[in-house]
């Protein structure tokens, strides 16, 4: 099993919806979590609402912070997929020299003004990319190509 993390600013719509994808469609290979750099403490309710029409796990998801995953005692990750530019420039722990990360920069307005057609866009956007990611052979890629074809994803 690998680990992957994905992380945005607030941990409410972006990465709890790839959270979900991935849990669900890459449950036998993956285990994924998210956070956010600035979490606001609640998933955005049309996120849930979405999930549950499309039937897609919703157990277990809640805003948290990026600083929760470098504790000695966190889950090691294996993938790092962060969703947000602002982010990416941002302080964020260490990551093992091991760990894959990519940015999958996915435009969303802030949260005041999120709405139902946004959230399905962004999870569709998510899906697709989430789709190849699952089904690349990870264990018999060698860490410089899998890293080159992470990074592919994201564009």
């Amino acid at each position: 099993m690998y680990n992957v993390l994905f992380i945005d600013l607030e941990n409410s719509v972006r990465s709890i919806l790839a959270e979900a994808l991935l849990n669900h469609w890459g449950k036998d290979k993956f285990t994924a979590y998210s956070a956010g750099s600035e979490p606001s403490g609640e998933i955005n309710p049309h996120v849930i609402q979405l999930l549950e029409k499309a039937q897609l796990p919703t157990e277990g998801l809640h805003s948290k912070s990026v600083s929760e995953f470098s504790k000695d005692e966190s889950p090691k990750m294996d993938f790092v997929f962060i969703l947000c530019d602002k982010v990416r420039g941002e302080v964020c722990p260490i990551w093992p020299e091991h760990t894959i990360t990519a940015v999958w920069g996915i435009d969303s307005p802030y949260s005041d003004d999120l709405h139902m057609d946004v959230i399905r866009e962004i999870l569709h956007s998510l899906e697709s990319r989430i789709n190849v990611f699952v089904q690349l052979p990870i264990s018999k890629l060698e860490h410089l190509k899998l890293q080159e074809e992470i990074h592919n994803l994201s564009q």
